[in-house]
């Protein structure tokens, strides 16, 4: 079956409740699902740690507390049919028990979700499945992370030079460059195993660009594939997207399509299933993390594909059929808002607005920090270089200050 394709299921000759669904976690990722969900007519109950945060302050059903929580996660399960995430930091414990209890679906559940959350479980997972990863260890201490440099080095030849580098990862927690650092010894890593048992470590891999592959499975195995895209990041974190990834051939498309949704059968992954990816010096692909949930190298989606990867991930756990993914224009792109010097970003987007009428404006409500996302930006057509120059024409817009006084 070809990546972006499904067959349709027959008319159902009855119409089922549309399933009640709980989102663990109130980021912007949750708040992107409540449109999705009121289209769709799905009840969607945000959990939450604030009535402030991105998702509650939109939501028309949200609970209050903690995803670490037991008794506020079961809460949720217990008033939900099926309960999904925001993000992956949920206990596997607090999940494993709703299921056995039989409070809600989990979607995706706790076995497939588990090599999202823990890094080293899925680097053991992957490599046993035959999928390209990057060569990596396992640390206990600092000797082993020093053991590891030396194989490297080894493999790198007599005399190489630079010397031989690393990267270490925490094994739990990590996302946007946190929990994760390039080390030349075991020592620029001692302090963390004063916190974990064991630590990740991977070549540092020669790379030219990080490509992302999304899919959508549903439990009973219906699969669909996203168009293959480009990610840049800054300072660790996602900061600009183009659809389709340029100068990728039909075929490359198709076989990391089919890598990804490999992956997420073999995982049994249901809802949204992100691969983030190398694409060597050497013309190879490496796994790099995986995400199971919306995620951010799919924000393009919203306004650039037939069906929003948002609303794709409601589909897929309330098992609905799911819907075309195929790209509405030749190209898309996506910049983040990462926090700046202007604290109004209403004012700004309605300077970029005014600007560019096709620009599509998406902010999450959150109070400004440097660095911090706090909204995004897409655009489609035809001219990828003249869609990206727009949307960082928008971008600096809202976010800067400077745009503000030179206006005033």
């Amino acid at each position: 079956m070809p990546p972006n394709s499904a067959p349709h299921d027959p008319a159902p000759t009855s119409a089922p409740a549309a399933p009640r669904i709980g989102v663990v976690g109130g980021g912007q990722l949750a708040r992107m699902m409540l449109g999705p969900a009121i289209e769709l007519g799905l009840p969607l109950t945000v959990l939450a740690t604030d009535p402030a945060e991105s998702a509650a302050q939109g939501a028309a059903r949200v609970r209050i507390g903690r995803h670490d929580d037991e008794e506020a996660v079961r809460a949720l399960a217990a008033e939900v049919d099926v309960l999904t995430f925001d993000h992956e930091h949920v206990p596997p414990r607090i999940l494993e028990g709703i299921e056995r209890d039989g409070l809600a679906a989990v979607r995706p559940g706790p076995s497939a979700l588990v090599h999202a959350q823990d890094k080293l479980l899925m680097r053991e997972r992957l490599s046993a499945l035959g999928h390209p990863c990057p060569h990596w260890w396992r640390a206990v201490s600092a000797a082993d992370v020093d053991a590891a440099l030396a194989e490297i080095g080894a493999a790198a030849g007599e005399g190489a030079a630079p010397a031989p580098r690393a990267v270490v990862k925490t094994p739990r927690g990590g996302y946007d460059g946190h929990g994760v650092r390039i080390v030349s010894a075991g020592g620029d890593v001692a302090d963390w195993f004063e916190e974990h048992d064991e630590l990740l470590v991977e070549e540092l891999v020669p790379f030219t660009r990080e490509l992302s592959a999304q899919v959508a499975r549903r439990p009973g195995g219906e699969m669909l594939a996203f168009p293959v895209v480009r990610s840049t990041q800054k300072d660790g974190v996602c900061f600009e997207v183009l659809a389709p990834a340029p100068d990728l051939s039909a075929a490359d498309q198709e076989r990391i399509q089919h890598l990804a949704l490999r992956i997420a059968e073999d995982l049994g992954v249901t809802g949204m299933l992100a691969v983030e990816l190398f694409e060597t010096t050497a013309g190879e692909v490496l796994v790099n993390e995986l995400a199971m949930r919306p995620h951010n190298t799919g924000h393009w989606s919203m306004e650039g594909a037939v069906t929003g990867q948002f609303e794709q991930h409601l589909r897929a756990v309330a098992d609905l059929p799911l819907g075309a993914s195929a790209p509405r224009a030749p190209h898309a792109v996506m910049v983040n808002l990462l926090g700046g010097s202007r604290e109004d970003l209403a004012a700004g987007a309605r300077e970029a607005m005014a600007r560019d009428p096709e620009l599509k404006i998406h902010l999450y409500g959150k109070t400004v920090r440097p660095g911090r996302k706090v909204g995004h930006v897409t655009l489609a057509g035809e001219d990828p270089a003249d869609l990206l120059a727009r949307a960082h024409r928008a971008e600096r817009l809202i976010i800067d200050a400077v745009h503000e006084e030179q206006s005033a």
